[in-house]
């Protein structure tokens, strides 16, 4: 639900941003930041650098900034303080991904900044800002230029420089937001991976909606109409649509269809927002995707206005609430046998995108699995929740997601419990560490002999291009199969097959012992067996083994070893 629905906001807003405002005032822009980032979510989630299906930035900064809300929704404290404290908390138990746990720095820092205030003016919001940009960058190791932490600094400048003749907040809010939408068209000048793949940050973009969303509230401007866009049908992330679902939106719809004439998108856009909630559109070879959630009863009306701009060549229904309970299904995991843990010996707790992989590190002595990987990143308090109860003081997390291990550190912040986040980057990795796991021996030596680890496996993975570029001197159309070798694109091509072998050759298969392929629910046990052995064809000397994994939207998760 949108702001101004809620509150019933016309161009005569009842905020007065001219003023010092109170917790209740920040109460509400939060919820109107929130409200347009979630509007403009899908935009986000497609400023992927690289061409692959897991671009969720976008769902990740609206997840964090929802548990930020959550904590303030039914508050009536009017205290500013103690209201940014709470949204602070929210973010960081909520926070997701790299951007996720950024962003609630920044909440963090804010925070701090107006401990106990009443209210807020000019310029403690300069000061607020100030410490915002510090926090955040203090809480990565190594700040890169060009993100989130650009666009919060370059906000926070502006604000600074505009404090001697800035009487008010509404025109300061201004200012930066300005600030911060001149930032992220900079940030490919300042990383040259966005300006080849020809995006800009998504987390930076992600961070000027919330500010916009805020501003344009106070301005009496709608919240509930996207910045209209149309995203590669490959690119379409439908399983995430799971996790944000308003109250009413029983059926998911999904066409495909190819229109009459060219597309009036924000007409389209229009008229969808009549009729449903998280809306979609994709296109790929003059065929356009919708996705749409709409009312129960009402499900037939996107499909007969689909037929007014063109003809529909697929439809697909399905009820929400079912797919709720078999998502929970999925990711309760309940069936895996985990390992006992006794007293003082140490736990370790694995991230694993897959039942398939969450079985292997069962197997291997995990204490508990957190369901999540790419497109999927658990939060903090999920990963705190797999340990927190735990009977012992000794935990190792293995996040084996280069975006997931700022959150894994996140959570070992929150406890009293010793933990040590091993910093895998990827599934083969993080089961190349659990062979070295010990729950008996030191801690330390266990901690530095799983790190070792790390170094001693090789990644690759093979999933579907999400849109046409040219990254690293390779050439990738959009639909093509391609192949990551520990996480840099090496190799497009239009068959599977070739692609895994291409990739086979440039990891220097050969010089390794052991190849395990891990393969997605995308494709079947058969389809599995048959790249296997064409690689067993190509490397007679290499032990090859074929493991189901059960992760979407990557066909093979590739351990080289």
């Amino acid at each position: 639900m949108s702001v101004e629905k809620k509150k019933g906001q016309t161009s005569d807003h009842a905020i007065n941003l001219k003023e010092q405002v109170n917790g209740e005032v920040l109460r509400t822009m939060v919820e109107a930041g929130l409200t347009w980032l979630r509007t403009n979510q899908q935009i986000v989630n497609s400023l992927n650098v690289f061409p692959v299906p897991d671009g969720d930035t976008g769902t990740n900064m609206v997840l964090t900034m929802q548990a930020a809300y959550d904590e303030i929704s039914n508050s009536h404290e009017e205290n500013f303080g103690k209201i940014a404290h709470a949204i602070a908390h929210g973010a960081l138990m909520g926070a997701r991904g790299n951007s996720g746990v950024i962003l609630s720095q920044i909440w963090r820092g804010f925070a701090r900044a107006v401990d106990n205030y009443d209210t807020l003016d000019v310029p403690t919001f300069v000061k607020a800002l100030a410490a915002a940009r510090d926090t955040a960058y203090k809480g990565v190791v190594r700040p890169v230029e060009g993100t989130i932490l650009t666009v919060i600094k370059d906000v926070a400048t502006a604000a600074q420089e505009a404090l001697p003749e800035t009487k008010n907040l509404l025109d300061l809010l201004e200012i930066i937001v300005k600030a911060a939408d001149q930032s992220v068209q900079r940030t490919p000048e300042l990383l040259p991976v966005l300006k080849e793949a020809g995006v800009v940050d998504s987390g930076g973009k992600g961070l000027f909606f919330i500010l916009e969303g805020m501003l344009r509230y106070a301005k009496g401007q709608p919240l509930d109409s996207p910045t209209t866009t149309v995203m590669p049908i490959a690119s379409m992330n439908l399983e995430r649509t799971m996790e944000i679902i308003e109250p009413g939106q029983d059926v998911e719809v999904v066409i495909d269809f190819r229109p009459y004439d060219k597309l009036d998108i924000e007409a389209f856009y229009r008229d969808l927002e009549k009729m449903g909630t998280s809306i979609q559109l994709g296109e790929g070879d003059g065929i356009y995707r919708l996705h749409i959630h709409v009312a129960d009863g009402r499900q037939y009306e996107p499909i007969e206005y689909v037929k007014q701009v063109g003809i529909f060549t697929k439809v697909a229904m399905e009820n929400l609430a079912a797919q709720m309970e078999h998502s929970g299904e999925k990711s309760s995991m309940a069936q895996l046998t985990l390992a006992p843990v006794e007293p003082g010996q140490i736990a370790a707790v694995a991230v694993a995108p897959g039942t398939g992989i969450a079985r292997v590190f069962a197997s291997l002595g995990a204490a508990a699995i957190v369901h999540g990987g790419q497109t999927m990143n658990p939060s903090t308090q999920e990963i705190l929740s797999a340990f927190e109860n735990l009977p012992t003081d000794k935990i190792i997390i293995l996040p084996n997601n280069k975006n997931i291990i700022r959150t894994a550190e996140a959570a070992k912040e929150l406890t009293v419990k010793k933990v040590a986040v091993i910093p895998s980057r990827s599934v083969p990795q993080g089961l190349a560490a659990m062979m070295r796991l010990s729950p008996h021996e030191d801690f330390d030596s266990v901690v530095r002999e799983m790190e070792e680890a790390l170094l001693q496996v090789e990644t690759g993975e093979i999933t579907r291009a999400t849109r046409s570029v040219e990254i690293d001197g390779i050439s990738v159309k959009e639909g093509e199969f391609i192949a990551l070798h520990n996480g840099k694109l090496v190799a497009s091509s239009t068959s599977l097959r070739d692609v895994t072998l291409e990739l086979m050759r440039i990891a220097h298969a050969d010089h390794f012992e052991l190849i395990t392929l891990f393969y997605g629910k995308d494709l079947t046990k058969q389809e599995a067996n048959q790249i296997a052995d064409e690689i067993r064809f190509a490397y007679p000397e290499q032990e090859i083994e074929v493991q189901e994994g059960g992760q979407p939207h990557y066909y093979f998760i590739i351990s080289i070893e």
